[in-house]
């Protein structure tokens, strides 16, 4: 017969307050002993829970401070509570009121106890009173805008009311069909002075640079789609140029930033498929079918597309110590591109994008012991598999995402503003650096192709 009487209840414990504390006090006074579990990021990510200022680590360390807290765990998915109950023998499953009959399931496993939450105050509350919104200037008018407008209703602290494009006419008519966007700029210095404190920008790929910079010259925080230079020198000064005014710079690769991805990261860390040898990534889409326009597909299906395998690739086998191009193109520019990459240990990376071939968009990790499966779209992650000779052994993970999937992108970039860092756990610095390569040792490649054909025409 059990001596003591043990508790668990779960939480997310941003920024501690007197609520979280008066009921961790009523859970412990059920029993004698008291199991907290603490949300990783990833799973309140997973679960539309966006919000969330301190990190797991600092979330955990301010409950383990508590000397009437037995134990503290990390809850990292769904059904985690059963295995929790089950593991630790637990008697009493305490949670918050305001879930009222929604963990009933649990009393096929131990008695559930509803407790009274502490009136007038939350974290959400807290957030509000602590942290000032977070002003995001738009800028340009690529076809992800709207997206991303609506994608950041949904994150606490942000506010997007104005826009800047070099042309007024579709400047004036996207803002008089706007809910949310009251400001159109097209002078860029006046855009800049204006009361925002950061910027996304969405424009051709060669205007990366300039936009990017006269931003980080301004003190404004940029989220920028992919790839953000298309030069060496350019990328370098601008990561120089970030760093010295402490500022974020983020490539805004959305996958990147997908609970499910990062589960699926994790995961691999395991070491279930045993030693990882290949990665193979396809990414490809028919832009003249969907209406997109000419100078946007003449800017190559490697500069456009190439930035989500290699994102995939670089995370699971890391930086590349030689590449090779196989490329196909048309009208002077690529419709679609083979890279090859070879990593430290000889593993490999094979990535195909293309603008004028469609091909199935899945991702297969293979490893000595097994492999993984990402279905199409991989860069949308959901579900992914984990597959062996003794198919007895497969096994699959599966998560939903709200919207397009930006909402995570942009609560990322909205935390690091709102914690005073610099550098995204999910794509650092180093990350952006490996990923950018590609494109730039491509652009590289394809000057010295040129070049060889001149010298050959001259003789």
């Amino acid at each position: 017969m059990k001596d003591k009487k043990t508790v668990i209840t779960y939480g997310t414990y941003d920024m501690l307050h007197e609520g979280h504390l008066n009921l961790l006090r009523r859970a412990k006074a059920l029993g004698d002993y008291l199991i907290v579990g603490v949300t990783d990021e990833n799973y309140d990510r997973s679960r539309g829970k966006l919000n969330v200022v301190q990190s797991t680590k600092k979330r955990v360390n301010a409950i383990k401070k508590l000397d009437f807290v037995d134990k503290v765990i990390v809850e990292k998915h769904k059904n985690q509570k059963v295995e929790d109950i089950i593991k630790y023998d637990v008697d009493i499953f305490a949670i918050g009121d305001d879930w009222v009959g929604y963990f009933d399931y649990l009393k096929k496993y131990t008695k559930v106890k509803y407790l009274p939450r502490t009136e007038g105050i939350s974290s959400t509350k807290l957030r509000k009173e602590n942290f000032k919104p977070i002003n995001i200037g738009i800028v340009g008018l690529g076809r992800d805008i709207q997206s991303f407008i609506d994608e950041a209703q949904f994150v606490s602290n942000i506010k997007i009311d104005r826009i800047y494009s070099e042309d007024f006419l579709k400047l004036k008519r996207f803002t008089k069909d706007s809910p949310y966007i009251k400001y159109g700029h097209d002078n860029y210095d006046e855009f800049l002075d204006s009361p925002i404190n950061a910027v996304y920008i969405d424009t051709a790929l060669q205007k990366h640079y300039t936009f990017i910079k006269k931003a980080l010259e301004a003190k404004k925080h940029v989220l920028c789609e992919n790839p953000i230079a298309l030069d060496k020198k350019e990328l370098k000064e601008l990561l120089y140029l970030a760093k010295k005014n402490k500022l974020i710079l983020l490539s805004a690769l959305r996958t990147a930033f997908l609970p499910a991805f990062n589960q699926l990261l994790k995961e691999l860390k395991k070491g279930n498929i045993g030693q990882i040898k290949e990665v193979r990534a396809t990414r490809t889409s028919l832009y003249r079918e969907k209406n997109y326009p000419s100078s946007f597909i003449a800017q190559g299906a490697t500069n456009i597309l190439s930035s989500y395998p290699s994102l995939l690739i670089h995370k699971v086998l890391g930086k590349y110590k030689s590449i090779s191009f196989f490329d196909q193109k048309e009208s002077g520019y690529d419709i679609s591109n083979l890279i090859v990459t070879v990593h430290k240990r000889k593993n490999i990376g094979v990535a195909r994008v293309a603008t004028g071939i469609k091909s199935e968009g899945d991702a297969i990790i293979s490893g000595t012991k097994g492999y993984v499966y990402i279905p199409a779209p991989w860069w949308l992650t959901k579900e992914f598999y984990f597959r062996f000779e003794d198919s007895n052994r497969s096994y699959k993970f599966q998560y939903e995402f709200e919207g397009s999937g930006l909402r995570y992108m942009i609560a990322e970039f909205a935390s690091l503003i709102q914690r005073g860092k610099r550098k995204s756990k999910m794509l650092s610095p180093s990350d952006m650096v490996s990923i950018n390569r590609v494109v730039l040792d491509y652009n590289e490649f394809r000057r010295k192709k040129k070049s060889k054909k001149r010298k050959r025409v001259e003789r």
